[in-house]
């Protein structure tokens, strides 16, 4: 069984010789593969130094990166780790035995259950934003995860041959959580020990910027996968606004015979219509989601006869 370990790096050249000599330590046979991103600094040479497999993804972005790699990678399982020498190597064998013995389908290294991750980390909001995605994604799923944004995970080869990666940057760990509970995998979590970069080694990511980037794939990708409960949350809303704009106008006929809030009675008109319409369009939404899934389900029955094919023709 071919094991790989994939490490995305932009500007690591501090920590991606250790990150290296670390996982040759507890996974001898395995390939190390390190995918240098635009690195300014000798990240790109340090890695080959010692002994590294490393290419070039010249698209800037974490997500196009670990995009590459499912392309290009064959293997029968995939850790994927950061190269900023922030998640322990020797935990590598709790990932991976999950998806040996058919477990998982992917395993997170979990940094927030045991409480080193508040600790270690100096970077503020991070724990706030950590916190206010888990709860988000639980809530809407209704599921319970407890490190949804880790960089410290393994996959087996069904899920890597599955994917369909289509964030850019470093919400692509939001999105790998989202899609696995949505398509049902098989998800395990791994309490692990977190530590913070070396002094000198900067975060790339960016608090706001790309904290706001996460909170808009969870709600992109949670209007693409739940569009009936997302459109008609809308339409409840609309509808509400609609009744407290129109009741006055309402009342004021009943008691009248005539309508002076000409405004009003427009807009809440409009709203209601608006209301209708989202609501319509859940409906029609939920069904091609419906029918989509179950052709997700068909093509993910061919990948995995592809799979059983493949690893007969290997033995």
């Amino acid at each position: 069984m071919k094991t790989v370990v994939l490490v995305p790096c932009y500007n690591e050249e501090l920590t991606i010789a250790k990150v290296i000599r670390d996982f040759k330590r507890e996974l001898p046979d395995a390939d190390i593969y390190v995918y240098d991103n635009n690195s300014t600094d000798r990240t790109y040479e340090i890695a080959r130094e010692n002994g590294a497999i490393v290419k070039k993804e010249p698209r800037q972005g974490k997500g196009n990166v670990v995009r590459a790699m499912f392309f290009e990678i064959d293997a029968d399982y995939y850790v994927m780790v950061d190269g900023d020498d922030t998640y322990p190597a020797e935990f590598v064998h709790q990932l991976l035995e999950p998806l040996k013995t058919g477990e998982a389908d992917m395993t997170i290294g979990d940094r927030l259950s045991n409480g080193t991750y508040e600790k270690e980390n100096k970077r503020a909001f991070h724990n706030l934003g950590n916190n206010l995605v888990r709860n988000l994604i639980n809530k809407l799923y209704k599921s319970n995860i407890q490190d949804i944004m880790t960089g410290y995970r393994a996959f087996n080869r069904l899920f890597v041959r599955s994917f369909p990666v289509v964030s850019k940057g470093f919400e692509i760990e939001t999105e790998m959580s989202i899609h696995s509970l949505d398509k049902g995998f098989k998800i395990k979590e791994i309490p692990i020990d977190y530590r913070d970069r070396p002094e000198g080694s900067e975060s790339k990511l960016n608090t706001l910027s790309d904290g706001l980037k996460v909170i808009k794939t969870i709600f992109t990708l949670f209007k693409d996968y739940k569009p009936m409960l997302f459109f008609s949350f809308w339409a409840v809303i609309l509808l509400i606004l609609g009744l407290v704009v129109g009741v006055p106008v309402i009342v004021e006929f009943f008691h009248t015979h005539y309508i002076t809030k000409v405004p009003s009675a427009i807009l809440a008109v409009g709203l209601v219509l608006m209301a209708m319409l989202s609501f319509a369009s859940a409906l029609i939404l939920d069904t091609v989601v419906s029918h989509s899934r179950k052709q997700y389900e068909m093509e993910l029955h061919t990948v995995y006869e592809e799979l059983k094919r493949e690893k007969e023709w290997s033995r």
